[in-house]
């Protein structure tokens, strides 16, 4: 079993299936990676977290932001080209966890500038490989604010 890392991180998973941000959370709490997890249900919400504007929740750096792309009221999508005209938060490091394997949401997804891009059904029923990537990138990369 893995050694919580001792450095913590914020993440951000702006996702409007609750089976599947509850499956990626459960899989992070598995792997002992010390986390604090916020959700938001579609790319409104998750800017209102990012920007401080939200009621209840918050995140501090250093974050990630796991975004789906197939989401109501703003897409990804739209959320990639809204926060990489963010001034403040152009460079926040986002990673697409999605259903969609469509080579144009692919590409247009790299070129706003993510940190990748995984299929949820490749991934994994469980997020298995998603939970261990993100505690490998947390220990290895030095993330703003950290």
């Amino acid at each position: 079993m893995k050694t919580p890392s001792s450095r913590s991180i914020d993440v951000l998973v702006i996702d409007d299936d609750d089976v599947a941000t509850e499956s990626v959370l459960r899989s992070l709490r598995h792997c002992q990676i010390m986390l604090n997890c916020v959700t938001a249900e579609d790319g409104m919400e998750g800017l209102e977290i990012l920007r401080g504007e939200h009621p209840s929740k918050k995140v501090v750096n250093p974050m990630v932001v796991l975004l789906d792309l197939n989401m109501p009221r703003m897409d990804g999508l739209e959320f990639l080209t809204e926060i990489r005209a963010d001034a403040i938060l152009h460079s926040t490091v986002i990673f697409v966890l999605t259903t969609s394997s469509r080579d144009a949401d692919r590409s247009q997804s790299y070129q706003s500038n993510i940190a990748g891009y995984m299929v949820k059904s490749e991934v994994g029923p469980q997020f298995a490989k998603l939970a261990r990537l993100l505690a490998a990138y947390g220990d290895a990369v030095s993330l703003p604010g950290a």
